[in-house]
């Protein structure tokens, strides 16, 4: 695992952020690679991941066969602001992305990129993963709480996304997670449904809470990496 630490102007504190190779990285210096970014919930760090094993999932993964090789990028939200007071999401779309992008041998297309989060971290995915729909090909959103000032808004994000363009969906959260929690994952849910927009829609036994998202995180790494494949490791262009 990889530390580093983005400074932008926009924050008043670095940007923390956690960076996975697979474990062929070094080997193939002809390679390029698809891009996961997690983000943590609120009161947690960009370890949150990290602890819960979604490297070392991907990493087990990969090393069988049966999943390709992609780099994972863990950033630090450091606010619990909505997004109009907390530029997280905007420096992760404007100077972290390109500073991966510049640092590794990413594929820098959509269809190679895919964001994900938890609790608050997902309400993040998906307000960045709707809103730069054409950077981010698939977001994952699990035990999702929606941001309240996305929530009159995220509607005209959809009907702003070509149809032919729209990203996968992952959504999951447990049935006794915070009322209110979800409800918001539900309510996403219900909109996408209205709409006609694929999803993928899991209402599973269990909490708010770390050993619920542990759990899971097989099922995520796997569904994040299905559409990759070998045969798109020499992309260049976005």
């Amino acid at each position: 695992m990889i530390l580093g630490a983005l400074e932008s102007e926009k924050l008043r504190q670095a940007m923390d952020f956690r960076v996975y190779l697979p474990p062929c990285y070094a080997e193939h210096l002809d390679r390029r690679y698809p891009v996961l970014v997690l983000i943590h919930g609120q009161s947690y760090t960009d370890d949150q991941w990290d602890r819960l094993g979604a490297d070392e999932t991907a990493e087990r993964l990969i090393l069988s066969g049966e999943i390709v090789p992609f780099l994972i990028v863990m950033p630090r939200d450091r606010l619990w602001e909505q997004p109009k007071d907390d530029p997280f999401g905007e420096v992760l779309v404007n100077e972290l992305m390109p500073l991966i992008d510049r640092t590794y041998r990413t594929i820098p297309h959509r269809s190679q990129r895919a964001i994900g989060g938890l609790s608050r971290g997902a309400g993040w995915a998906v307000h960045i993963g709707l809103l730069h729909w054409q950077l981010f090909g698939a977001i994952g959103a699990h035990s999702l709480a929606v941001f309240e000032s996305d929530a009159p808004k995220i509607e005209q994000w959809l009907d702003q996304i070509p149809p032919e363009a729209y990203p996968r969906i992952f959504l999951d959260i447990g049935d006794r997670d915070r009322p209110p929690i979800l409800q918001s994952a539900i309510w996403f849910e219900q909109l996408l449904t209205r709409k006609r927009i694929p999803h993928e829609w899991y209402l599973y036994s269990g909490y708010h809470q770390e050993s619920y998202w542990q759990a899971h995180v097989e099922q995520y790494i796997r569904w994040y990496a299905a559409p990759w494949s070998e045969a798109e490791f020499d992309i260049i262009e976005p």
